[in-house]
C-alpha cells in the first residue's frame, strides 16, 4: 500500500480543521438565547423546567 504524500496529509488536516471550526461556529450560533428581561418568577421557573423529561 503506497504511503500518502505529506502535502496530502496537510490538506486533510486543514480540511478537518476547517470542518471542525465551521461545525462549532454553526452550533454556537444555531440557537438564539431567550430574552430574560421579564423578572417574573413564574416565567423563569417555566423556562428552567421546560427541559425536564416527563417520565
Amino acid at each position: 500500500m503506497p504511503q500518502m504524500a505529506p502535502i496530502s496529509w496537510l490538506i486533510l488536516f486543514i480540511l478537518f480543521s476547517l470542518t471542525l471550526i465551521l461545525f462549532n461556529i454553526l452550533n454556537y450560533y444555531c440557537s438564539l438565547p431567550k430574552n430574560l428581561s421579564s423578572s417574573e418568577p413564574s416565567s423563569l421557573m417555566n423556562s428552567s423546567n421546560s427541559m425536564n423529561w416527563k417520565w
